[in-house]
């Protein structure tokens, strides 16, 4: 057969390699492609630069939560690429979640020429402003014109730079193109004269002035106040060096890195607060919260019914209070931190407060670590997968239970880095979210998802091609037939049994295991805590992709909970 015949040289090919060209100079290393024939010219200008990992996505929505995924492992954004029509909508989700979570991300939408709008050809949407108020920057800048060439590499420059700070999130770029869309670029527009990215950005940490920073240490100055560590917190040797210089505990969320064995850690918080004695004494006067609120509602209700004032640290401008009552402080958290040290803070330094809390989160820890040794429970299946996995590994964690379980019963440990979708608290393209995340630490680093039936069902497309890819990833997926959370919520005993199933408990029939071997994945069902422990240290050992399923009841999840509660209950009341 003969070879084709070369493409002619367009302005189109040209344009998309010098938008390619510019992404590389200004540090992108991964593109996720979702197939489709309008999008081809930016396909091809991708596909030619081996810089680029390439990661070709059947489904739209998994493509957009793949490239989340990487974005997040990596702080560096994804190009994100799809044809026109309802393929750009369905990225959608993954565009609010990076928005709402701060995710970087540079979403790439190939679109019909403005004389193919409006007149019902085919494959052909709205896509002007899309995404809405969820990116931080849409431009559509027309069909590619060879007098619009001095403005390309800006164009492309920008969209990494606006989609990395300082509030990261996704940008959107609208790309309309004419036939033909198979070319071949002719000579680019000169690149910066240093051989670097176009625009620079130089975007300092936010620092406080000093009376600011006066202020914020006259409001520490309280002997009862606790530290709320949650993601975006801070580098955790600076968190817990104003901790120990305050004598308060931290209350510290997995994902905050924070949850490291130290003298001023509290990972139990959640189960000490439910020991109504304690949770009453205890009372804060300040809550100083850094980054992003936990999941905890029982971590919430304290802190409101204490009537604290509460001091929120955040390095980017979004107004982070559910309560209405905050006191805003947008300042770096590591920076902060270090500098209320230097300026020699005391808070409850000298008193038993924080021997306390640190009394009590023994005890607790000691009675989950009991609790969760026998049968393979939920809560025992996190703390076991949390402890099991090896230094170096990132835990993904889905929304609902998972991820309320690794934060209340994951034993504070190091090495481990703990991702999860909190922006919007779905459970939308979970599984694309960690292969995102394990794509982008390779083979050679293990990466473990923990999620439920539902999640994992939800997002079965995250598993198309995916015994392919070049990971090591271990998927823990726990089957309670159905929404276990909602068995904890007032809906489980209010509406009849029947009534409830049908609406929120929506047992869908579907095997997980079952999926997963369809999708020629390597399966294996776990009923012990050992045979977990043993399966995840064997997983996360070799490169390759592998499912563990753990059978569960949702109405046993329940008691499962209340008797890990009431445990901890006993080892904190007097003896």
């Amino acid at each position: 057969m003969p070879d084709p015949a070369p493409a002619p040289v367009t302005t189109t090919a040209t344009f998309c390699a010098t938008l390619v060209d510019e992404w590389v100079r200004n540090g992108v290393r991964h593109a996720v492609i979702a197939p489709g024939s309008r999008s081809t010219p930016v396909a091809l200008a991708l596909a030619a630069r081996p810089e680029l990992a390439l990661h070709v996505f059947h489904d739209e929505r998994s493509a957009g939560f793949a490239a989340l995924g990487l974005g997040r492992a990596t702080g560096v954004p994804a190009v994100l690429l799809c044809t026109s029509g309802t393929a750009a909508a369905n990225f959608h989700p993954a565009v609010v979640e990076a928005h709402q979570d701060e995710v970087p991300l540079v979403v790439v939408t190939a679109d019909r020429p403005p004389e193919l709008r409006d007149v019902a050809a085919p494959q052909t949407i709205d896509q002007a402003g899309l995404y809405t108020t969820s990116v931080r920057w849409f431009v559509d800048p027309g069909v590619p014109a060879a007098a619009m060439a001095p403005v390309w590499r800006s164009l492309a420059s920008r969209s990494v730079v606006d989609a990395s700070g300082p509030r990261p999130g996704p940008v959107h770029l609208n790309l309309p193109f004419r036939d033909p869309l198979v070319g071949t670029p002719g000579e680019l527009p000169p690149a910066a004269a240093d051989g670097g990215p176009w625009h620079r950005a130089f975007v300092g940490a936010a620092v406080l002035d000093d009376a600011a920073l006066a202020a914020v240490a006259a409001a520490l100055d309280v002997r009862r106040g606790v530290i709320v560590a949650g993601a975006g917190a801070g580098a955790p040797e600076a968190v817990h060096a104003l901790a120990a210089a305050l004598g308060w505990p931290v209350l510290a969320d997995p994902r905050s890195g924070c949850r490291v064995p130290a003298p001023t850690t509290v990972g139990g918080f959640d189960a000490v607060l439910r020991h109504p004695a304690f949770a009453a004494d205890h009372a804060p006067q300040v809550v100083l919260r850094l980054g992003y609120p936990p999941a905890s509602k029982v971590l919430a209700q304290w802190i409101t019914a204490s009537g604290a004032r509460q001091v929120q640290v955040h390095g980017t401008p979004p107004w982070i209070d559910p309560e209405h009552v905050v006191t805003r402080v947008v300042a770096d958290p590591t920076v902060l931190c270090r500098a209320l040290v230097a300026r020699g803070v005391t808070g409850a330094s000298g008193t038993p407060w924080l021997a306390r809390w640190r009394h009590a989160d023994e005890r607790a820890q000691a009675a989950l670590t009991a609790a969760c040794a026998g049968a393979l429970t939920e809560p025992a299946v996190s703390r076991t997968l949390g402890a099991a996995l090896p230094d170096g590994a990132a835990l993904v964690v889905s929304s609902s239970m998972p991820v309320r379980d690794v934060e209340w019963y994951l034993a504070p440990r190091t090495g481990l880095t703990v991702h999860a979708n909190r922006g919007a608290n779905g459970i939308d393209g979970v599984v694309s979210t960690a292969v995102g995340v394990a794509l982008a630490r390779g083979a050679a680093q293990p990466t473990a998802l923990l999620i439920g039936d539902l999640a994992f069902l939800h997002d079965a497309n995250g598993l198309l091609a995916l015994r392919g890819r070049d990971v090591n990833l271990t998927i823990v997926v726990v089957d309670n037939a159905g929404g276990a959370i909602f068995s904890f919520l007032p809906q489980r005993n209010l509406l009849p049994v029947e009534r409830f199933e049908r609406l929120f408990g929506t047992p869908t029939g579907t095997d997980p295991a079952a999926v997963a071997v369809a999708h020629g994945l390597e399966v294996a069902e776990v009923a012990t805590v050992d045979a977990l422990r043993a399966a995840v240290v064997s997983s996360s050992a070799a490169p390759g992709v592998r499912v563990l399923v753990v059978r569960s009841e949702r109405d046993a999840n329940v008691a499962a909970h209340d008797a890990l509660h009431r445990a901890v209950a006993a080892a904190l009341s007097p003896n």
